[in-house]
């Protein structure tokens, strides 16, 4: 495999499946690299990792990998040495790395106690790159589905036509098109609100995702150390845990939504 990036020092591309969406609490499960070499060649290197945590059956759906598929795999402490070697001189570059991939690797590396400075390493995130010369804002997607300049923008009433234009205008394009929902499910584009919103529904419970439903549609809480635990389960055994909540600054409909459970439970005994 070779490349066409021109290049003082290794370009390490890489991508981490893992439990989770925090890079303070979660693990790697899997990771791979494809190091691109000044002279034009590409390394690629790719290595499960047994996490040493349960992976949550939400994510397994995901990226595909049980805890069945990593249990003989060795972890990450283990391979970390021979990881930062392999890494030892490279430039990084991922998608979405810099908020995500590189934080959660360095927290891994830190936890097997091995030294990953990313001191004098270039960090090149893809995604950015696509942000800055692709703006997903309403002027944008207004030039882009519908051929015209967004006058008066941030105008509640112009803001308003120019999002009613473009939906309209997404439609003719997409007629027909098959798409993916948050769970992977597929959905045929149409004009249909029904059809819409099914590209729009995610597992949460409340607004802001602090708590979702699991593969049973059962309510687990999303954040902290109860994180994957049923809501009914921490109310019962943490009593304290609803009066935190509601005493903290979280959202009034995170409150709302976790009263509703309590009260459910009440009204079952």
């Amino acid at each position: 495999m070779k490349h066409t990036l021109f290049l003082k020092k290794p370009l390490a591309f890489f991508d981490l499946e893992t439990t989770g969406v925090d890079p303070m609490k979660d693990r790697i499960v899997e990771i791979s690299i494809a190091k691109a070499l000044p002279n034009g060649d590409v390394v690629v290197k790719t290595q499960r990792i047994n996490p040493t945590i349960p992976i949550p059956i939400e994510t397994s759906l995901i990226h595909g990998i049980y805890d069945e598929d990593i249990k003989d795999e060795p972890p990450f402490k283990t391979v970390a040495r021979t990881m930062a070697q392999f890494l030892d001189g490279c430039d990084l570059a991922g998608y979405n790395c810099n908020r995500f991939d590189i934080p959660l690797l360095v927290e891994e590396f830190l936890r097997a106690n091995v030294d990953f400075d990313l001191k004098n390493r270039r960090l090149i995130d893809v995604q950015r790159i696509f942000h800055v010369m692709e703006p997903r804002t309403l002027k944008a997607a207004y030039k882009f589905y519908c051929g015209k300049e967004l006058t008066n923008a941030h105008s509640a009433e112009a803001d308003t036509l120019a999002t009613f234009e473009v939906l309209e205008a997404m439609l003719v394009r997409y007629d027909g098109a098959i798409a993916a929902d948050e769970k992977g499910n597929e959905v045929i584009i149409g004009n249909d609100v029904e059809v819409l919103n099914k590209l729009m529904l995610n597992n949460n419970v409340d607004l802001r995702g602090h708590m979702v439903y699991n593969k049973d549609g059962k309510e687990v809480v999303n954040f902290g150390k109860h994180k994957g635990t049923l809501v009914v389960d921490v109310l019962q055994k943490e009593p304290s845990f609803y009066d935190w909540i509601l005493k903290s600054e979280f959202p009034l409909d995170t409150k709302r939504k976790l009263t509703e459970i309590k009260l459910r439970m009440f009204n079952k005994r």
